[in-house]
């Protein structure tokens, strides 16, 4: 499994590995929500620099994420976005509810996250 979890203040930064799809989505949100819990996290930036493919189950975690935040105030942000999931994102309506940055650099700027 190559995801990473970083946590910086009140923000948590997920990079996702190559697909996130219903066999690996559980996992992503059982440990994004622990950190969300256990690190009193209200932003969540989710970096898909390395992903290619991301189905409904990964619209799911990101929604189930945005409302677990949002309730605190919080904002979920997606930066790298690669043109497979570009799409996917696009045809959901998520950038309705979520900003997208081309980099981490410009979410934490732009966000103050």
């Amino acid at each position: 499994m190559d995801i990473s979890f970083d946590v910086i203040g009140k923000n948590m930064i997920i990079t996702m590995e190559k697909e996130l799809d219903h066999h690996n989505a559980e996992i992503v949100r059982n440990a994004a929500d622990k950190y969300i819990y256990t690190n009193k996290i209200t932003n969540i930036i989710f970096d898909f620099k390395k992903t290619i493919f991301m189905d409904s189950s990964g619209i799911g975690v990101i929604l189930g994420r945005y409302k677990m935040v949002s309730t605190l105030g919080g904002k979920i942000s997606v930066v790298n976005v690669r043109p497979e999931v570009e799409r996917i994102l696009l045809l959901s309506g998520l950038y309705k509810l979520i900003k997208k940055y081309e980099s981490l650099e410009e979410a934490l700027e732009n966000e103050n996250v």
